[in-house]
């Protein structure tokens, strides 16, 4: 989700990369659970985050649907969110205790979280930057990005993150110039059913969504 901000408004200024070290560790947040609540539709997944749930849940698309999960427009494509409980407006994973009921299977976003992502404005990457104002713990200590994120196979995840997020913004652009409705919506359904709605194997995700994302591409641009 893009955000129409200034990052000197929200960061510390510095920029990071995956081995620096970053005043991010919140301590294990016990005791507080502010980042899980009233976030909106703002914690959107990428299809990796859906197989971290439906393998780890032993799930699926449909169920999770069911109080777990909804679709929004994002930035002109239709995806998932984490959905926040009406009355609470708490994360529908939140325990009663304040706790996380699906840590291991957390979404990018919240791995992330102090963290944020500015993409390059040349080239094809990311680097990591510290959102000042949104934790509110304000005795953190510094711990690597890497250890941070918490993610196997880092470099993959990496490599995943920008390919998913450039192709997004390609499909969009041929939208934007796309007078057909019909066409934009058949487009958007299709990104979605082929990298959400249709179920992932167990095994090595990274294969599976690069096989998907050669048909998109072909088909889709």
């Amino acid at each position: 989700m893009k955000r129409n901000v200034d990052i000197k408004d929200i960061s510390d200024g510095k920029l990071y990369g995956i081995n620096d070290m970053v005043k991010a560790d919140c301590g294990d947040c016990r005791g507080c659970s502010a980042c899980c609540a009233g976030m909106g539709n703002s914690i959107v997944l990428d299809p990796l985050d859906l197989y971290r749930m439906e393998t780890g849940l032993h799930t699926d698309f449909q169920h999770l649907m069911n109080g777990y999960i909804e679709l929004n427009m994002v930035d002109g494509m239709i995806l998932p969110n984490l959905k926040m409980a009406e009355k609470t407006e708490q994360c529908a994973f939140l325990s009663e205790e304040g706790r996380c009921r699906i840590h291991t299977l957390r979404p990018g976003i919240c791995r992330l979280f102090p963290l944020g992502r500015i993409y390059k404005e040349e080239g094809r990457g990311f680097d990591y930057f510290l959102q000042i104002h949104e934790c509110r713990n304000a005795n953190r200590s510094k711990v690597k990005v890497r250890k941070w994120i918490d993610t196997p196979d880092v470099k993959r995840y990496e490599q995943f993150v920008v390919d998913w997020h450039y192709f997004l913004e390609d499909v969009t652009a041929k939208l934007k110039n796309c007078a057909d409705e019909a066409k934009v919506k058949e487009v958007i359904m299709q990104v979605l059913t082929l990298f959400y709605v249709q179920p992932y194997a167990e095994g090595d995700f990274y294969e599976q969504f690069y096989i998907r994302l050669e048909q998109a591409v072909k088909a889709l641009l």
